[in-house]
């Protein structure tokens, strides 16, 4: 395992989670009734393992190495996903704050979370398309095996660390469980 084919297969769980999130906020624009209960679960999954531990192994990580080998952060790749992983943080904060609204009654909550949640799938859509095809490429090139072993253990570190130990496989019965909730039916 490598660190970025870790980091991709996480892509693969967050883009399945985004799919998810797609549809709620579909649902929530036609009226239909939400589970709050199941958003905040979603969002726990943004806010944990997204950030905290997905970004983390990115920011803390495998971005400082990358600069050790040229690749820019400023005005750079680097930068750029940087800057969306804050945006992203607002998004999901937007979220946070409509689902205030939803357990309160405000009549616009609905519509201020699908704000937030499409604009969120469309920027991590676009912003995992761009690390994969263009920063996991570089980081492939120039990272040695010795340099890409590290990583993978402090990956492993970091997510004990910031996330607990089993945490990650709750994340992905998770996953499953929403897929087969808001994917699988007609």
């Amino acid at each position: 395992m490598t660190a970025t084919k870790q980091l991709r297969d996480e892509h693969d769980g967050i883009k399945l989670m985004l799919r998810v999130l797609e549809k709620i906020a579909t649902n929530g624009e036609s009226g239909q009734e939400l589970s709050l209960d199941r958003m905040e679960q979603m969002l726990e999954f943004f806010r944990v393992f997204v950030d905290k531990c997905h970004h983390g192994k990115e920011e803390d990580l495998l971005f400082p190495e990358l600069e050790k080998h040229g690749i820019l952060k400023d005005g750079g790749p680097i930068g750029v996903m940087l800057s969306e992983h804050t945006q992203g943080r607002g998004y999901v904060q937007g979220m946070v704050d409509a689902l205030t609204g939803l357990r309160r009654g405000t009549r616009e909550a609905a519509m201020l979370f699908s704000q937030s949640a499409k604009a969120y799938v469309s920027l991590l859509t676009q912003h995992i398309s761009k690390e994969e095809e263009v920063l996991f490429a570089m980081a492939d090139k120039v990272l040695s095996p010795g340099e890409d072993q590290t990583l993978v253990e402090a990956f492993e570190k970091l997510e004990v660390e910031r996330i607990g130990i089993g945490k990650h496989e709750e994340f992905h019965k998770l996953l499953h469980e929403f897929q087969d909730i808001y994917l699988r039916r007609s």
